[in-house]
């Protein structure tokens, strides 16, 4: 086995020699009797030295319990485990051999052990001792390569030529010392064995009976890969990528290369990297080169991209907040070769449109690692020679590009050049249609200028002065500046340029403390963290009751604010009725939507997730306290939405809501339907104002309204037939379809000369024995039949008129009451107002 001696940091006149060494005690010894002794070691010029010194010792009282040793033993050292030569061990094995003594330390004494080999013991066995500790200056003094404190030391005494010997092996943490004590006056000889190899000899002579010989040895080293390298020394060097493995001053292997910041050279050489920073937040960015811009509309840009890497692209979105004529960093997009990673308000990452679950802990997603901390979130990526990474909190968002000085990546984008053209910089596929429209809004009063312009001259002073010499604030002195004369101080935008700053200058390795922020208000958090807005909406401080919510968009909201409405119109369908609220203007007042509900309060709002918006809505399986009203020409459907009142104080300052929509039947107009026999029943499509129905009159050869009569039915005078009136989508709890009146003529027009009544005021004609009504006015369809006839002296064709109501049901009196009925029917003209249906049904000869 070969040990590395490795280059040693150290000079070369300070470095113990390798060959026969004399060493004295020092004159300041204290114990100045001790003769000089000489000793050697005996290694190799490649072989690790052992440092041995001379000193005094003494032993400290109070050892700990001793274990008498008298064959070959195996012995627990865990409470003071031994490093030797960079390998620690917790047990020792002491042999006592034919001409020799080991102690060894990874097995009993064989070719491939760790071990200290020593003369023939006069005595076979010996006594260990494990100590708290000796005196730990004795072997600091004497060993100055020691640079660890003493923990415990493992003591083995016996006997050599009648004189007591005593090995002490001194736990040094990551180092190990030995010390031999005797008063023998025959040389001794101890050897050092490193995995079955001997790489060093101690000889001890010349000892007087009453003089005691004490040695010191650093048993200190490391290793790797098998070889053992004594410490303070060169263990190898990678110079093409700057990395060099050591054996330091306390025997531990250490690993440098560059430093973050820095960038090798290829040959062992490493340089400081460029830092840059592009800023970008509220409306502003603040690109590479300290140039300042303003971005005046709502579209995406682009930030930054490079030909050599040609997936890539960094992109912002900006969006109007509170005011329409003033837009705001909204998100950030990272597009790579095949995805999209979406950075938005509330610490919110995407993976294409699926979620993240981000912590404090880095994780890898195509290339990038992304993590969360406290205000915001990181991704870390490379861009061809540089390392990259994006800050964004929500408003603000930090790009910072770290690699060699003076590469040339022909950066495009808004952080590269800030004063190129909106439009170059401006991509369509991200924006939406009429983004790059600008608006103007009314001027808001509790905007002070002269306020904003001393806020933001507070990067001037300290303690941001300590920054000013590597991050310019005047342009974030602009930005702030710009946006507060024109934009109020809300939701932190007071505090938000100050934190872009900081954050510029953390980027330049440059910290400005803390205390400014507890002066200036500005507490070091994410606003809005962990809140999730919809696409028109924002995530903005309440005015009330504090805290922060979700907002609507300026342009989005002014639709609805502008006509003084909370949400859109009432939604008509055939069967039911519904009315949207807008979440975020329900916000915007203080309104708790979970406390709003119909006239019924068991039916209340339902909010979408995605969008926030609050619909309720009732249907004929649920009417939720609709009320029914019939004004002859409309039949309205009336509901409210109103405020739960769950307080008990007789005062309260929250606005009371009351919100009333409706949907309207209308009566049907006058409608005249040709139908001819020999084709199938037509229906027609009817919608009158808010209300879409069908109407249909079909005829049948049978009561139960099975055989359809059509073109290949022979209708025989005199022979019975069916006819069927029929509404779908009307509520038929609600409302009913009474046939008033029908009748025959000879001529299209239902006004012609000559008529011949069937049906009169909702019953049978009492001149026509044959005519039956059934199910008139007690639903959504009724039905009559009658034998069927011709005109005397005509062969022409027959003309079947009928006239509709629509008819409100209240105490079931929609129904026509006949001769023969036990209550009187009431007056039609005071029920069935308004215009009446005509349907009329053409019986060809």
């Amino acid at each position: 086995m070969h040990f590395k001696n490795g280059e040693s940091s150290v000079p070369h006149s300070e470095r113990p020699a390798e060959t026969e060494t004399a060493v004295e005690q020092p004159e300041d010894s204290r114990n100045s009797d001790l003769q000089r002794l000489s000793f050697s070691v005996l290694a190799p010029p490649t072989m690790l030295p052992l440092l041995l010194y001379l000193s005094a010792f003494s032993l400290l009282a109070g050892a700990a319990a001793q274990d008498v040793i008298t064959d070959s033993s195996a012995l627990n050292i865990s409470s003071c485990p031994i490093t030797f030569m960079g390998q620690t061990y917790t047990q020792i094995y002491v042999s006592f051999l034919n001409d020799s003594s080991a102690l060894c330390f990874d097995d009993f004494y064989g070719n491939d052990t760790d071990c200290l080999l020593g003369p023939k013991l006069s005595r076979q066995q010996a006594v260990l001792q494990i100590e708290d500790g000796h005196a730990e200056e004795d072997f600091l003094q004497s060993l100055p390569s020691v640079k660890t404190r003493l923990q415990c030391t493992v003591n083995l005494m016996s006997e050599y030529n009648g004189a007591e010997i005593t090995l002490v092996l001194a736990n040094f943490g990551t180092q190990a010392a030995l010390l031999i004590n005797t008063s023998a006056s025959n040389p001794v000889l101890f050897e050092v064995q490193v995995n079955g190899e001997i790489i060093g000899k101690l000889n001890f002579t010349e000892a007087s009976d009453d003089q005691q010989l004490l040695a010191y040895a650093d048993l200190s080293g490391c290793r790797l890969s098998g070889e053992v390298y004594q410490p303070n020394t060169l263990v190898n060097s990678d110079s093409a990528n700057c990395i060099n493995v050591t054996c330091d001053e306390t025997a531990v292997l250490t690993t440098t290369g560059c430093g973050f910041f820095e960038n090798c050279q290829g040959n062992g050489i490493c340089m400081k990297d460029t830092t840059i920073t592009c800023t970008v937040t509220g409306p502003t960015v603040i690109d590479f080169h300290g140039q300042l811009n303003t971005v005046e509309d709502r579209c995406a840009y682009s930030l930054l991209s490079t030909p050599l890497v040609p997936d890539f692209l960094l992109l912002a979105n900006f969006q109007e907040r509170r005011r329409k004529d003033v837009s705001f960093l909204d998100s950030v997009t990272l597009k790579g070769a095949g995805f999209q990673i979406h950075l938005e308000q509330g610490r919110k990452a995407l993976l294409d449109d699926t979620p993240l679950t981000l912590s404090a802990v880095g994780q890898v997603v195509h290339g990038v690692e992304l993590s969360m901390s406290q205000t915001g979130v990181y991704a870390i990526f490379p861009l061809a020679n540089y390392r990259a990474s994006l800050f964004f909190d929500g408003t603000t968002a930090q790009i910072t590009l770290i690699g060699p000085a003076g590469q040339d990546l022909s950066l495009q984008g808004f952080c590269s050049n800030s004063n190129q053209s909106l439009s170059d910089l401006r991509l369509w596929d991200y924006s939406s249609i009429g983004c790059e429209t600008q608006y103007t809004d009314t001027p808001d009063s509790t905007i002070n200028c002269t306020w904003a312009t001393k806020r933001c001259n507070l990067l001037k002073a300290a303690p941001f002065t300590i920054c000013h010499s590597v991050v310019d604030p005047e342009p974030y002195i602009s930005a702030c500046t710009d946006t507060l004369c024109s934009y109020p101080a809300v939701d932190g935008l007071d505090c938000q340029f100050l934190d872009a700053y900081d954050e510029a200058c953390s980027l330049q390795h440059i910290l400005i403390m803390d205390d400014w922020r507890t002066k200036a208000g500005c507490p070091k958090e994410a606003f809005c963290p962990d809140t999730t807005c919809s696409d028109h909406e924002f995530c903005a401080e309440r005015f009330v009751g504090g805290g922060t919510s979700c907002f609507c968009r300026a342009i989005f909201g002014s639709k609805y604010t502008s006509i003084g409405a909370l949400g859109d119109p009432t939604v008509c369908g055939p069967d039911s009725a519904s009315l949207t609220l807008v979440g975020c203007l329900l916000e915007e007042k203080g309104i708790d939507y979970s406390t709003l509900h119909l006239n019924d309060p068991t039916c209340k709002g339902q909010m979408n997730e995605q969008t926030h918006m609050v619909t309720f809505s009732f249907d004929n399986s649920d009417t939720c306290g609709t009320v029914i009203k019939n004004n002859g020409s409309q039949i309205m459907y009336e509901n409210t939405i109103v405020s739960q009142n769950t307080s008990t104080n007789i005062i309260t300052r929250h606005d009371q809501i009351y919100i009333d929509f409706s949907c309207i039947h209308t009566q049907p107009d006058i409608k005249t339907l040709s139908f001819k026999i020999k084709d199938n029943s037509v229906v027609q499509h009817i919608t009158s104002g808010a209300w879409i129905y069908n109407l249909t009159m079909k005829a049948y050869t049978d009561p139960a309204l099975a055989q359809f009569l059509d073109s290949n039915t022979e209708v025989q005078l005199n022979q019975r037939i069916w006819v069927e009136l029929q509404t779908n989508g009307l509520d038929g709890s609600l409302v009913a379809i009474v046939t008033d009146s029908c009748w025959a003529t000879y001529e299209p027009s239902p006004d012609a000369s000559v008529r011949y009544d069937l049906v009169l005021n909702g019953c049978p004609n009492p001149a026509d024995q044959t005519v039956r009504v059934q199910n008139n006015g007690v639903g959504t369809s009724n039905s009559f039949s009658f034998n069927m006839f011709q005109f005397t002296g005509s062969s022409g064709d027959v003309y079947l008129h009928c006239r509709l109501h629509l008819c409100v049901m209240e105490n079931s009196d929609c129904a026509p009451v006949c001769s023969g009925g036990h209550r009187r029917r009431r007056a039609a003209k005071s029920k069935y107002k308004g215009k009446a249906a005509f349907i009329t049904m053409t019986w060809i000869n």
